[in-house]
């Protein structure tokens, strides 16, 4: 779209960003779109609706809108595009500022950005498909899909021992592996030894291991001790990352192809992946130069050709688009426009409590990305276990995730409501933003 969005009637908006957004494919599909017209045959899944039927305020979403358009016409954000679905269907849509603040392209609805942590839900899912096909189970040790983790040890104090029992796939899941992230841990020893191995570049680049092939990944990964017994402690980690690689062991697929067919054709993600080609790269949304709030350097993951590997803990991109037909097929009890990814029963199972009580969060960096919401993890996503304590709205058993960039996304099943917020600002305000498009969401339902 070439045309300002912040001039036009709201629901000329919504279903310019509806069709730009969910059922394009190209930018000639997404120009055809750009016109109030019925969407094409098939492609109707998500259906629109105003938000009055489904329970929200139009007048109150509006202030979605114009709070964001101040925070980017203050150079807090280069650009958004935002989307919320209630009772399964799409109420609110819209692009905000700028694609690349280096230019003057607006934002399209059908941008494509790098997601980085949310790939992690996507590769879970994936990963419960093949328990679902019988290939996988939850307590099957890594080392039976990459041996190389046979004789992993554990770094303490005392110096390197034998783990107590082998980790385990549902370990890797819900970040119990003992894997660490050399960015967040406070193990000095691990951290140099990742360094070493190039699955950490300090000031360079975060969260960036594209540069070698899986195998490669696992077989330096693998030389390097675990900073907890697995199963006692739950810290992020690469574990996301080792998953894909037992995605890619028991399927016989790489990830990106593997994912593409059970879950990206079938919903109709038509630009998900884990690299953007060059007929797609002037979709790609930019940051800024520099955090608007720090100062210092933004620096974000080339996506504009393929990866030596496809990195499930943070390689992934995806539009607004893609990622709400992903969430709202978990909000179905895993279906979507009659295409079933998961059973219901699988559904409910990822997104309960898989810490409980007794397995504390670290009390490192690593453990404070979960332990500042209140949430609790399930397998590939937090998990609220009640209404109240959190700093944000919301209810028991929703389930969320966001990434390093600044996007986010959540389900709340109680409310049966779904919202995707994607923006690139890996800054210093990505979890104000955040944080402020939770409190507006939940300002607007009325029932």
């Amino acid at each position: 779209m070439n045309m300002s969005l912040r001039h036009w009637p709201w629901s000329r908006v919504l279903l310019v960003a509806i069709f730009a957004a969910l059922f394009a494919s190209s930018a000639a599909h997404a120009q055809r779109a750009a016109a109030p017209t019925a969407p094409a045959p098939g492609a109707s899944s998500i259906s629109v609706a105003s938000p009055d039927s489904a329970g929200m305020s139009a007048t109150r979403l509006a202030r979605l809108t114009t709070v964001f358009r101040k925070e980017i016409e203050d150079r807090k954000l280069p650009g958004a595009v935002m989307m919320i679905a209630r009772k399964g269907k799409l109420v609110y849509a819209t692009a905000l500022g700028l694609r690349d603040p280096k230019g003057a392209e607006p934002m399209p609805t059908d941008a494509i950005f790098r997601i980085y942590s949310m790939t992690k839900p996507i590769v879970s899912v994936g990963a419960m498909v093949l328990v679902e096909d019988g290939v996988l189970q939850l307590m099957d040790p890594v080392a039976r899909w990459l041996p190389a983790f046979k004789d992993v040890k554990v770094s303490t104090e005392g110096g390197d021992v034998a783990a107590q029992r082998p980790m385990t796939v549902q370990d890797l899941l819900r970040h119990t592996a003992g894997l660490p992230y050399g960015e967040l841990t406070q193990n000095a020893a691990v951290k140099d030894a990742l360094a070493k191995a190039g699955l950490f570049k300090p000031g360079v680049i975060e969260f960036d291991v594209r540069d070698m092939t899986g195998a490669e990944e696992v077989e330096r990964l693998a030389r390097i001790p675990l900073i907890h017994q697995p199963g006692t402690t739950w810290e992020y980690s690469l574990a996301t990352d080792v998953l894909g690689r037992v995605v890619e062991a028991a399927s016989g697929k790489r990830l990106g192809d593997f994912l593409s067919e059970r879950m990206f054709k079938p919903l109709r993600m038509s630009d998900a992946g884990f690299w953007v080609p060059e007929t797609k790269i002037g979709r790609v949304a930019e940051p800024f130069d520099k955090d608007p709030l720090a100062g210092t350097p933004i620096r974000l993951i080339d996506v504009s050709k393929e990866p030596g590997n496809d990195s499930g803990g943070a390689g992934g991109v995806a539009t607004a688009g893609d990622y709400l037909r992903f969430a709202q097929m978990l909000a179905n009890g895993g279906v979507l426009g009659g295409q079933r990814i998961l059973s219901r029963t699988t559904v409910r199972h990822m997104t309960s409590d898989h810490l409980g009580s007794r397995l504390p969060l670290a009390a490192t960096l690593g453990g404070s990305v979960l332990g500042a919401s209140t949430y609790t993890f399930g397998l590939g996503f937090a998990v609220r276990p009640s209404d109240g304590i959190a700093p944000v709205p919301g209810s028991a058993g929703d389930f969320n995730w966001g990434g390093y960039a600044g996007t986010l996304f959540w389900v709340d099943p109680k409310e049966q409501l779904v919202a995707v917020f994607m923006v690139q600002s890996a800054g210093a305000l990505r979890v104000y933003h955040r944080t402020l498009f939770r409190q507006l969401v939940y300002q607007a339902i009325t029932d």
